[in-house]
Order: C-alpha cells, then sequence, then structure tokens
C-alpha cells in the first residue's frame, strides 16, 4: 500500500479506478491532509461483487475447523502489529494514543478470535415425526456487505467481518471515507493468514458507493454501523430486495445515579460515558440523572475531577486522554450544540470552548463540556451531540426517573449506578435500551451481544446470537415411510 495513495483492496490486492477521482483524509488533530483515497467507481465496484462471490464459493466450502484456525492466525497477527495500528488509528480518528493501544486493536482481535472459535460449533437439530425424523442446517447466506463508522474503524471492520467469515460468508467492507485506512490493512492481515481472496474485499468512498452495494442483487446481507437517519436510508434501500439487515446506530442514552450509588465510581461512568474517544461514542450516557439527594456531592467531584484529570493535546502524546473531534465540520456542529443548550436556558458548569493545544492549533478540539439545569426538553437533552457534551439532570424518585429516561425515540444503551441490588435490577428491566450496566459503563465484551431498542437499531452485533443472524436454517424433511397419497 502506498503511503501516501490508498486505493481499493479487492480480491487480495489495491486495485487502481479508471479515472483516478479520489478524496483527502484530513488528520484531526492538525488540519492537514495525511493522505489521498482513490474511490470505487462502478466497474470496480461490480468487479468486488464478482470477487466476492468468488470468495464466498471457496470459503463456503471450507471446512470449519479450516476456517478457524485462518482466523485465529489473522486474530493474533492484529495483536503482533498492535502499536502499527493503533498509531494509524490514532492519526485518523484523532482519538488519544492511550485508548487505541489497549481498546481499538485488542477488542477487534478478540472479536475474530472469539469467532474463529464458534466457527466448528454450529449445530443443527433433528426431530423425529412420527416413524419420520427431520433435521436443519445453518448454512452462510452469500455475500455481506459491512459500512463502518469513523470513531472505532478498525475495531467496527473486525467486529463485521468477524461473524461474517466465521460463518462462512464474503465481506465487502466500505469504510468511512474520513477513516479508510484500518480496513484496508485488516484487508491485508487477512490475506496474510490464509484467507482466500474475495472473502474480504474493502471498497472506499461515499454514500454513493454504499447505496449501489446496498441496493445491488448480489448482496445477502447489510451491516450498517452509523447514525439514525443514514439507517434509515440503508434499511429502504435495502428492501427493495429484501435484504436481512444489522443496524446499530445513534442514541441519548441516560446514565442513572441513585442516592445509594458509589459517588467517585458513578462519577467514573459519566465521564467515562461523555469524554472517552472525545463522546464520539454511540453508546454515551449524555443524560446524567442524579439524585436530588446526592446532586450536590456528584458535581462537585465531578466538577474536580474534570478540572484536574482531562488532559486534552497531541492524540500521539501518552498523557492526552480527551482527542479532537473527527473532523472541522463536527466540531462547528459540537460547539453549535454548546451554544443552543446556552441559548435554551442551561447552565454552562464547565468547559464549552474550542482549544488549540501546543503544536495541534489547527485541530479539531473542545474543551470538555458540562451542562446542569437542564430540563428533558432541551435540545441538548433530546438530540444527539456525539461530543463531549454532558448534560446532569435532578430526579426524585424511581418511577419518576424511568419514566423520564425512556422518553425518547432512542434506546442503545443505559446505566445505573446504586448498591440496591434488588433495586439495580428491577430497574434494569424498566428501561429501554438494548445495552444496559449496572455499576459500570460502556464495557463491550464480544461474548455480549449488543444492538438497541426503538430507533436505536435492528439486530446484535456480537455474540452467539449475531453469529446465528449471519446464517440461514434449511429444513430437511426425511421420509422413512412409503410416501402415499390420493392421486
Amino acid at each position: 500500500m502506498s503511503s501516501t495513495l490508498l486505493k481499493n483492496f479487492i480480491h487480495g490486492r489495491y486495485v487502481d479506478n479508471a479515472d483516478k477521482s479520489g478524496f483527502d483524509v484530513l488528520s484531526p488533530a492538525t488540519g492537514e491532509v495525511i493522505y489521498a483515497v482513490e474511490t470505487a467507481d462502478e466497474a470496480l465496484l461490480e468487479q468486488t461483487v464478482q470477487s466476492a462471490q468468488q470468495g464466498f464459493i471457496t470459503w463456503s466450502g471450507t471446512p470449519a475447523i479450516e476456517r478457524a484456525r485462518i482466523l485465529q492466525r489473522a486474530a493474533n497477527l492484529l495483536r503482533e502489529r498492535n502499536d502499527e495500528l493503533a498509531r494509524i488509528e490514532v492519526l485518523d480518528t484523532g482519538k488519544p494514543w492511550q485508548e487505541a493501544a489497549v481498546v481499538d486493536v485488542q477488542t477487534g482481535a478478540d472479536a475474530i478470535e472469539y469467532f474463529a472459535n464458534l466457527c466448528p460449533s454450529m449445530m443443527g437439530e433433528q426431530q423425529s415425526v412420527g416413524d419420520d425424523f427431520f433435521y436443519t442446517r445453518h448454512e452462510p447466506l452469500g455475500v455481506c456487505f459491512g459500512i463502518g463508522a469513523w470513531n472505532y474503524p478498525l475495531q467496527i471492520a473486525c467486529w463485521k467481518a468477524a461473524v461474517a467469515l466465521a460463518a462462512g460468508n464474503s465481506m465487502i467492507f466500505k469504510p468511512s471515507e474520513e477513516t479508510p485506512r484500518g480496513a484496508a490493512l485488516l484487508a491485508e492481515i487477512f490475506i496474510e493468514a490464509g484467507v482466500p481472496e474475495g472473502v474480504f474485499n474493502v471498497v472506499q468512498g461515499d454514500g454513493k458507493v454504499g447505496q449501489y452495494l446496498v441496493q445491488h442483487a448480489a448482496i445477502a446481507k447489510v451491516s450498517l454501523t452509523g447514525e439514525v437517519g443514514t439507517g434509515k436510508k440503508v434499511m429502504a434501500a435495502a428492501a427493495g430486495t429484501l435484504k436481512k439487515v444489522t443496524m446499530e446506530l445513534g442514541g441519548k442514552s441516560p446514565l442513572i445515579v441513585f442516592d445509594d450509588a458509589d459517588i467517585d465510581e458513578a462519577v467514573t461512568g459519566a465521564m467515562l460515558g461523555n469524554f472517552y474517544t472525545q463522546g464520539e461514542v454511540c453508546t454515551n450516557g449524555t443524560r446524567v440523572f442524579v439524585h436530588e439527594s446526592c446532586y450536590d456531592t456528584f458535581m462537585a467531584r465531578l466538577i474536580k475531577r474534570t478540572k484536574d484529570n482531562v488532559i486534552v493535546g497531541n492524540p500521539l502524546d501518552p498523557k492526552t486522554n480527551l482527542g479532537a473531534l473527527i473532523s472541522h465540520k463536527h466540531l462547528q456542529k459540537v460547539l453549535s450544540y454548546i451554544q443552543i443548550g446556552i441559548d435554551e436556558g442551561a447552565t454552562l458548569a464547565f468547559g464549552g470552548q474550542q482549544l488549540k493545544p501546543e503544536g495541534c492549533e489547527n485541530g479539531n478540539f473542545v474543551s470538555p463540556t458540562i451542562f446542569t439545569n437542564c430540563t428533558d426538553d432541551m435540545r441538548i437533552t433530546r438530540e444527539e451531540i456525539f461530543g463531549p457534551v454532558m448534560s446532569v439532570l435532578k430526579f426524585s424518585s424511581e418511577d419518576e426517573v424511568i419514566k423520564r429516561a425512556n422518553n425518547t425515540d432512542f434506546g442503545l444503551a443505559a446505566g445505573i449506578f446504586c448498591q440496591d441490588i434488588r433495586r439495580a435490577h428491577r430497574v434494569i428491566a424498566q428501561l429501554q435500551a438494548g445495552i444496559c450496566w449496572i455499576n459500570a459503563y460502556g464495557n463491550s465484551p464480544v461474548e455480549m451481544p449488543v444492538g438497541g431498542y426503538k430507533q436505536s437499531g435492528i439486530g446484535r452485533e456480537n455474540g452467539v446470537e449475531a453469529f446465528k443472524s449471519y446464517t440461514q436454517t434449511k429444513s430437511i424433511y426425511v421420509g422413512m415411510n412409503k410416501l402415499e397419497g390420493p392421486f
């Protein structure tokens, strides 16, 4: 791969497009062009579909135990190259090195290893029906299409590829045009590990590239990680050919701190759920509901720790724990929401400014921001901001906070902090969210299925549930008695 020009990866190699059209990728930390990318034209898209069809024939016919061994080699290669890949993630996303070095690559490798181990375990069922019987087979779908997001580009590519390939499918993957390198490097690693050509292809481009493949008759399933508006468009387009879809979309998740909570732990959860990866995490608990009896204590400790412990700076500096937002456009969006919060009457308790760290003066940095005196009808408490902007709200009773927490079109995640185990399980059971935490926030091991309620998604990523969703069930009825009929 060229250090300055990234091309589409089709059938085991980088391929030129016909007209050399493309786009530049900018560093979130400095605003500088760091490399260029060639866009997949229609001819390349057809080429990648044909390649994926060929790859599917080979891969689906490979014994499950051999698929497992190949994918395990890929996971090991990812871990061996952790620092190299993490550095690329930092340069592309603007997230801190200290996050990427221990999360992004490692969790991607964990996903591939986990699903590799599931490869040989997929079993059908058998049941007698009188003297006859039937049995079932779980068979791969065919060519799947994955659409990635820019906040965890390598991890998301691994999540989608791991389950699709483990089940015997091939996959065409389109990363975000803002962070396209991670998926291409994953494709290289798959080839090195022994994955056949065509089983994992990477195409580059914007929504037009995605739309072309979503509508393509040869694609059996689409898996999207992105925002709600994009999800609705993709689902509508996929409906034309009745494709299966998995969608992990946005959220405006509640984080509830009860009066018996460990306050320091709850503050840690709130900071993780708002400032990790600059707030660019779909599951973030951006509506922090705090019981009125512990509100003052919580706020005092939250403000002090934010002031003392959050370090904004060059994402490659190991000391930095709050990096740059993905783009100048997104920076302006986040800043506009901060102004909206002020205009709506919320109190800006901390932060709210654009920052220019030394050496990164042209980067997309904003300080960690905390609003108090928020109400449920404010835009900052109803709309996904996707930046380090926390809204803190008071509540007085359990029934009240459950009702308020559920009063949203989203339903991706939720978290509670309390010591009463009965209350913890009682409240979690009533929250309308697909990913929930008790005295924790943000943990997402590959063994655990994740996905949303309501407009936050369809289907689940990760876990055995996701593995089955990349297969189709075939039922075979076996007649043991002589067939008779009225004819």
